[in-house]
């Protein structure tokens, strides 16, 4: 499955797990994976990171700081980035993030 398919189907299942069941039942990878959606949805919905703080105000911090727990490098650089410089580059690092998600899913 592409990245981006892949982001939008395993997005959704965090995001109804985490309507179901709220934010703190969801495992540390799931809440980085929603951390991408959120920026995902935002860039390819609205064109920019406007919308994603609207859906999740702490999407960045989360996602540096889970990315940080889980060792993974190319993430934290990701979701360290400010939020203009995220903008620009989002489509560019987009692939290299989810490999890196995704191929952390059965370490942790």
């Amino acid at each position: 499955m592409n990245n981006e398919d892949w982001i939008i189907e395993i997005g959704d299942e965090i995001n109804q797990k985490k309507a179901d069941h709220g934010m703190a039942k969801l495992s540390n990878w799931e809440k980085l994976v929603y951390c991408l959606w959120v920026a995902d949805f935002g860039m390819r919905n609205a064109g920019g990171l406007d919308v994603a703080q609207d859906v999740y105000t702490n999407f960045k911090c989360e996602g540096a700081k889970i990315a940080q727990i889980l060792g993974l490098k190319l993430t934290l650089d990701f979701f360290s980035l400010d939020e203009r410089d995220l903008g620009k580059k989002y489509f560019e690092l987009f692939a290299v993030i989810c490999d890196e998600i995704r191929n952390a899913e059965n370490i942790v």
